[in-house]
């Protein structure tokens, strides 16, 4: 592992932890040139099925897409990093469960949303409002009402 700081390719592992689901291994790393510490993590590398777009285009997963959705979605919202990277590896723990090869990105976008509206209703209908690209004011009132429960109190 190359340092961060100076470039040097010789330093040790001073401590090792995973995380609480055991899929990632933090390591925090000493430098034997210039003595700086500094953290990798480690994770396994799965092969991840291809997202098929709603115009036939073909796309391989991308976690850091996924990610940066999120935080957009979660910004000034009561959600931290490490709620979102645990639903994150949730969901590509259920992609890949699923076995198949392709999927249809509505797949995932439904997946996302659930997991949004479990954490953060407003961070729910932020994404929701990108995803489903709403025509007008009338569909986000809709999905409103249906959030809660139809009974039109927004």
């Amino acid at each position: 592992m190359k340092c961060p700081y100076c470039g040097h390719l010789d330093n040790r592992v001073v401590d090792s932890r995973l995380n609480k689901n055991s899929t990632i291994t933090r390591r925090r790393r000493l430098c034997e040139a210039c003595e700086r510490r500094f953290t990798t993590y480690e994770r396994l590398e799965v092969v991840m099925p291809m997202l098929i777009k709603k115009d036939g285009r073909r796309e391989a997963w991308d976690r850091l897409k996924v990610v940066e959705g999120m935080k957009k979605a979660c910004e000034k919202r009561p959600v931290s990093m490490a709620q979102l990277e645990e639903v994150i590896d949730t969901l590509e723990r259920e992609l890949q469960d699923l076995g198949e090869r392709e999927l249809e990105i509505s797949v995932v976008g439904e997946r996302i949303m659930a997991s949004l509206r479990e954490l953060d209703d407003v961070a729910y209908v932020r994404f929701a409002s990108v995803y489903r690209h709403f025509k007008d004011l009338n569909e986000f009132m809709d999905e409103l009402k249906g959030m809660l429960g139809g009974n039109g109190k927004a």
